[in-house]
């Protein structure tokens, strides 16, 4: 029934001078190699990026529209710009640093709202890199507010996947919402335990969420973006 109501919906934007876009699927999704927009766009609808590992990629969803990212961006007519890694971090799995990393994205885009969802993954890296983590958050944050001065920043409590929490959890959250709060963006707390305790809504592989779970996450985040009146 929702993708019978989106395809409608398209039809009916496309009719009234917008743009239907259709982000890709299989493997192309699943890899992280390609950004992709939203499924449906007005011409002037405001550029969203999203700074994230795999659970803003949408990894175990079984479409790239059901991830909670491309939900709340559906709903809001907003143009999604998710070049978002599996397995990133803040240092975890960073490749590149400077030109070309997804900071450098982002700005390239020139959003008008950026979300930062990162920090799980730097979990795996906290007892040899705690120092290193905790700098490249601040370095990260500073980089992107100096760089898109007119943007309104985001910033979402990591995500965490298990009913148990490794003490680095809060070290790293608390190291975010400190960031957070020096570039002046607003803050989403609570996010590490949106699928707690709901087994039911991770996907087979036991690491990320399923079409139900990403649903639990994007009714979770309308409820916090509508506070924020967006």
């Amino acid at each position: 029934m929702r993708s019978l109501f989106l395809l409608g919906l398209g039809l009916v934007l496309v009719l009234a001078g917008c743009t239907a876009v259709t982000p890709p699927a299989g493997d192309a999704f699943r890899s992280g190699e390609v950004p992709y927009a939203s499924i449906l766009l007005e011409e002037d609808a405001p550029r969203v990026a999203f700074y994230g590992d795999s659970y803003t990629l949408g990894t175990g969803a079984s479409d790239p529209s059901l991830r909670w990212s491309s939900i709340i961006c559906a709903e809001r007519g907003w143009q999604e710009f998710n070049p978002s890694v599996n397995g990133l971090g803040f240092v975890n799995n960073r490749a590149t640093d400077g030109e070309g990393d997804l900071p450098a994205l982002v700005i390239a885009n020139d959003p008008s709202i950026v979300f930062n969802t990162m920090g799980l993954n730097d979990n795996f890296s906290y007892d040899r890199a705690a120092n290193q983590i905790r700098l490249r958050i601040t370095e990260d944050f500073t980089r992107l507010a100096t760089a898109l001065p007119d943007a309104r920043f985001i910033v979402v409590e990591p995500f965490w996947y298990t009913d148990r929490r490794p003490e680095s959890v809060e070290v790293i959250i608390g190291w975010v919402r400190d960031a957070a709060a020096a570039i002046g963006a607003d803050y989403i707390p609570g996010a590490s335990h949106w699928i707690e305790g709901h087994p039911e809504w991770m996907a087979s592989d036991g690491l990320h969420p399923n079409d139900a779970g990403y649903a639990a996450m994007a009714a979770r985040m309308d409820a916090e973006l509508t506070k924020l009146g967006l």
